[in-house]
């Protein structure tokens, strides 16, 4: 995921102040919005529209000028709207949105996993800033291609990660029927300027267990580490996702969630005996007993 950053700069006494990233966000010729309603498709400038001292908004490539009215000084404000729109870029909010008449060539591989459930299809570019995990159609409030997708009657759960869908399937078809219809599907979706996703889900919508760096300690600490740098990378190649829920020191065992095609997958228990466990244990000598699946 990236991580941007933003430095801030207005001269006393002039209306506008520049806010500079390290890279690029916009269009290569610059967009200029005189009111929050000509912002329509760009999410990020209807943001600035809300703060009452906006006036205007210009977007180019890196920069983001920002004309205010006369109410304020930009020394009063400045470093304000610089947090936000790093907050804003950070969490994954859109800038602008594909407008349904621009085709965007998109093209889509299906990939099989180790779970015979599972088919996870690769899109080549960006779908969602982190993973999130769709158990029903009821969860898809916020995700137009997943609801779209559960639409499907062999389809039983969807997971989202960074360029990736992996679709969980009843066993009502066999993935060599509908493999292309799906893939095609999703295809066409996002090539249409679809939206995937139409906000950043909240840590309880995509790994509820997961908790804070800051509220875990040290051991914990560095089990989620060991399991972001080692294991997720290779579980999600499979089409899957892991994510820490808790550590028993009494018993030293360590409780994770399994999503996408690791859920319910026939080889789950060898992969985290055999591979998540010794891993840990060789890491963290004294300290690990086992690794147990909670939705396992």
């Amino acid at each position: 995921m990236k991580i941007y950053r933003l430095t801030a700069s207005a001269e006393k006494g002039n209306p506008w102040a520049q806010f500079k990233l390290d890279q690029p966000i916009g269009p290569k010729e610059t967009r200029q919005f005189k009111n929050i309603d000509e912002a329509k498709g760009a999410p990020l400038i209807q943001q600035l529209f809300y703060l009452p001292f906006v006036k205007s908004v210009s977007l180019s490539e890196k920069i983001i000028s920002v004309e205010r009215f006369d109410i304020l000084e930009w020394e009063e404000v400045i470093e304000e709207v610089k947090e936000q729109l790093e907050t804003y870029l950070n969490e994954g909010g859109v800038v602008l949105e594909a407008q349904r008449n621009d085709k965007i060539p998109v093209s889509v591989y299906a990939e099989s996993t180790p779970n015979p459930a599972v088919m996870k299809f690769v899109a080549n570019k960006p779908l969602v800033p982190q993973s999130v995990e769709f158990k029903n159609i009821d969860e898809t409030k916020n995700s137009p291609l997943a609801k779209q997708l559960f639409h499907l009657p062999f389809v039983k759960e969807v997971f989202l990660d960074t360029n990736y869908v992996s679709i969980t399937k009843y066993e009502v078809a066999e993935w060599e029927t509908v493999v292309m219809e799906v893939r095609e599907f999703i295809r066409s979706f996002i090539e249409e300027g679809n939206i995937v996703l139409t906000e950043s889900p909240t840590p309880l919508d995509i790994e509820k267990k997961e908790q804070p760096e800051a509220n875990l300690n040290p051991i914990e600490q560095q089990i989620v580490s060991i399991l972001d740098e080692y294991i997720k990378p290779a579980v999600a190649s499979d089409g899957g996702n892991i994510v820490f829920d808790s550590y028993n020191e009494t018993e030293k065992s360590v409780h994770v969630v399994l999503q996408g095609a690791c859920s319910g997958c026939p080889s789950s228990t060898f992969t985290l005996k055999n591979g998540i466990e010794n891993m840990l244990k060789e890491m963290m000598p004294g300290k690990i007993t086992s690794v147990v699946a909670v939705n396992g």
